[in-house]
């Protein structure tokens, strides 16, 4: 069986080895890339050949996977699957699982961190000091007594939440489910938008949740208020968002993911959007999180050769 990991998704070279050495004594083929593709063409030369294809965000069409003939498996080496067409995979009768969970902790820890950059301004305030420049009066803000909201309260919503209680956050929660857990107050999407300080996107992008952040949207919050992205750049729309920022209707964003991977393009709505922090999607690099990915990857590949599915979508 032909195993193609078809970008790199951080295995180091003892970890490649050693899983090409048990694949091949069972009579199987692992096949590497170092380098992202650079356009589907170059996806489709590396993936014609798989029976199991290793992805980790690159946009996979429907019109490669059309291609592929021998495709049994997918593992992708992330969390969400919006990257690739799933619902014809499936159709094709196609396994696809993923590496649920591995980023939790990284993802919570850097939303917390983008609050409190964002509240102590300690950005701006870096960039003063290194001009020889004093705070000039500015003044910070404290993550204590803030009231939290958090948009879609799966795993990564719930870690957020449990951080920021230990801050002395009130926690305010929104999900499309209705849920009840216990110390959490579930509210409408507008309430929240309107009682949050600082509201925080945990959910994942599809039909329903495209662009659910818009020029409405950030009209009902506060405009002391901060927004931080973490979950999936359309999920809020960036022309609308900038205009927010400029007009004072909020008072900041920090964004960690955009439209398509970064890098972002120079004159993307938010480049030189006031209040703004930019992360290139970091949430999920941490060591701890990329080993934990790869482990759950190569698990996925062993548990389905013996008949034992995880992670499947």
């Amino acid at each position: 069986m032909n195993i193609v990991f078809v970008e790199p998704i951080g295995l180091d070279d003892s970890t490649k080895i050693s899983f090409s050495n048990e694949m091949r004594d069972l009579g199987h083929v692992v096949c590497y890339f170092d380098q992202m593709p650079t356009n589907q063409e170059e996806l489709l030369t590396r993936s014609i050949d798989a029976e199991i294809l290793v992805v980790s965000n690159y946009n996979i069409s429907k019109e490669v996977v059309e291609k592929l003939n021998r495709l049994k498996m997918i593992a992708v080496a992330f969390t969400g699957v919006d990257h690739i067409p799933l619902d014809y995979i499936k159709e094709r009768g196609i396994i696809v699982c993923n590496a649920a969970g591995y980023s939790t902790h990284a993802v919570a820890e850097l939303t917390i961190a983008m609050a409190i950059d964002l509240l102590r301004k300690i950005t701006p305030f870096d960039k003063i000091t290194r001009e020889a420049k004093t705070r000039n009066g500015y003044l910070g803000a404290e993550l204590r007594g803030k009231t939290f909201g958090i948009l879609g309260y799966g795993a990564i919503g719930a870690e957020v939440a449990s951080i920021a209680k230990a801050f002395g956050c009130n926690i305010i929660a929104w999900s499309r489910s209705d849920r009840k857990i216990e110390g959490i107050e579930f509210v409408k999407l507008e309430n929240l938008l309107s009682a949050a300080d600082i509201v925080s996107l945990h959910i994942p992008l599809n039909e329903a949740t495209k662009e659910l952040i818009g020029k409405r949207e950030l009209e009902l919050m506060k405009p002391d208020a901060i927004l931080i992205n973490t979950a999936r750049g359309p999920i809020v729309n960036s022309d609308a968002l900038k205009d927010a920022l400029v007009k004072g209707i909020i008072a900041g964003a920090a964004i960690d993911v955009y439209e398509h991977e970064p890098p972002i393009e120079t004159n993307h709505s938010l480049f030189d959007a006031p209040n703004t922090l930019l992360l290139p999607h970091i949430g999920f690099a941490t060591r701890e999180a990329i080993a934990e990915r790869s482990d759950i990857v190569l698990s996925n590949i062993r548990n389905w050769m013996k008949g034992n599915l995880t992670n499947t979508l």
